[in-house]
């Protein structure tokens, strides 16, 4: 398996059907009875076992996920950190999660209790396998759920092994289940009657599919979908910085990342010289094999998807805009990388808001660069779209950065920086990009629900 494989089969696996999604889930709902009475201090000390595991393996699981996935082995060693990183946060959550007291009249009370769900289902995206599934299983771990997970069929592997460090760690059997599939499997998790929540990582069309057989189930659901970001540059800001900005906002693994800034509007004063330093920088990009120490770009996750993304470029240039560099298919000097779904990074220019390339996440590793010339226009104009998970800003007048990052309708917002995950912060979006927040506080209330108790300490007065 330990080898780059390039548009090769790595592995085979067996789509699981109705039957073993049935056993899968009654598996994690009898887990569920043990580690739903554990205390959260219990459950902290596996999760902190799970992190240290993975941890001490980092080296192998990031190449696991570096033949899983095609993104650079530098991206990959960042990934495992941040798995591990959120298994230690909501390690630390787990046994502080509590209700409240509440006094009332005549020495009587009414308490809460956060307790969790039940069987939770997390559907994974293939840009981050092994990082969506610790991001979702940690937080419903560590409030006392259970978990079924299925990865996308596109990057199965990794997720396993997440599945066997769990055991490894201490977990009761089957308490993180692992599912293998395509729709069909998605399907059976989502109608099945003892799932109590979905949180689906993924496209806006199969998101409101999710949503509505969730709805039939009247089951909680989270939603990350897909946007279209704005990243502002302001003529004020430091140019080497968000020239930077601009590269970590588009060309993360592959460009393959929801929250992409891939509209980067840019203040007419400066268009030209950052878009050629922009250029400049793109071109130096390596692309190529993803094991490689020195490689900062990958292969696309399979041939489909490469396709799209070149017709992207294609409608691009026919609808008006300029190929600045890239765009092109690239072919590696090492023969054993010949059939691989590489390009080089792209850098689109002339580009105006009516074009598809404007409009439409691409998914892959295109910049649309755009000018503007006021700050109240370049708000409207980001605002202008169906999404609303990210956006940024880059500009050294530090009042003018609250000011438009509070009026971008989007869910995660930069200032002077893009595309860092701390699991600290709530990630998630607005309008067509979902709902819901994974990482962070705000992650329990999606995997716990509130039971309040009222308290009579007299007697009832009955009104009959």
């Amino acid at each position: 398996l330990f080898k780059t494989c390039p548009g090769r089969v790595i592995s085979k696996l067996l789509c699981s059907g109705e039957k073993e999604v049935d056993l899968a889930v009654q598996s994690a709902k009898a887990a569920f009875k043990i580690w739903s009475q554990m205390s959260g201090m219990e459950r902290s000390r596996v999760l902190l076992e799970a992190a240290r595991i993975i941890r001490e393996q980092r080296e192998e699981i990031a190449t696991l996920e570096t033949i899983n996935n095609g993104k650079s082995i530098f991206e990959a060693r960042v990934d495992i950190d941040i798995s591990w990183q959120c298994l230690e946060y909501y390690a630390g959550l787990a046994g502080s999660l509590a209700g409240e007291h509440i006094q009332l009249p005549g020495g009587s009370f009414g308490y809460t209790r956060r307790e969790p769900l039940g069987v939770c289902v997390g559907i994974g995206a293939w840009n981050y396998p092994f990082q969506i599934a610790c991001w979702k299983a940690a937080p419903a771990l560590a409030c006392g759920n259970a978990m079924v997970f299925k990865p996308s069929p596109f990057t199965p592997i990794s997720v396993v092994r997440l599945a066997e460090i769990f055991t490894e760690a201490g977990v009761p059997k089957g308490l993180f289940n692992v599912v293998q599939g395509g729709v069909a499997t998605g399907q059976f998790l989502c109608h099945h009657p003892d799932v109590a929540k979905i949180s689906f990582t993924g496209s806006v069309p199969t998101g409101i599919k999710i949503m509505e057989m969730a709805a039939k189930g009247i089951k909680p659901v989270t939603l990350e979908l897909g946007g279209k970001s704005p990243l502002i540059i302001f003529s004020d800001c430091a140019l080497e910085n968000a020239v930077n900005g601009a590269l970590m906002a588009n060309f993360l693994t592959q460009g393959e990342v929801c929250c992409n800034g891939t509209r980067v509007f840019v203040e007419r004063k400066i268009l030209d010289v950052f878009t050629k330093e922009v250029v400049k920088r793109t071109q130096k990009i390596k692309v190529g094999d993803p094991l490689l120490e020195d490689t900062r770009m990958g292969a696309l996750i399979n041939r489909p998807h490469l396709d799209r993304v070149q017709g992207f470029i294609k409608q691009a240039k026919e609808q008006g805009a300029v190929v600045l560099c890239g765009g092109d298919l690239y072919v590696p000097d090492d023969p054993k990388l010949k059939n691989g779904y590489y390009m080089r990074p792209c850098v689109l220019g002339n580009c105006t808001d009516d074009m598809t390339c404007v409009k439409e996440e691409i998914f892959g590793p295109v910049m649309s660069i755009l000018p503007f010339d006021t700050e109240e226009e370049v708000v409207e104009r980001a605002n202008n779209t169906k999404f609303g998970l990210a956006g940024g800003v880059f500009t050294r007048d530090i009042q003018k950065a609250h000011r438009v990052v509070a009026a971008l309708k989007a869910g995660m917002c930069f200032i002077n920086n893009y595309n860092i995950s701390p699991v600290e912060l709530p990630f998630g979006g607005y309008k067509s990009s979902g709902f819901g927040r994974e990482n962070g506080r705000a992650a329990i209330e999606y995997y716990s629900q509130l039971k309040t108790v009222c308290v009579e300490m007299g007697d009832v007065e009955s009104v009959f």
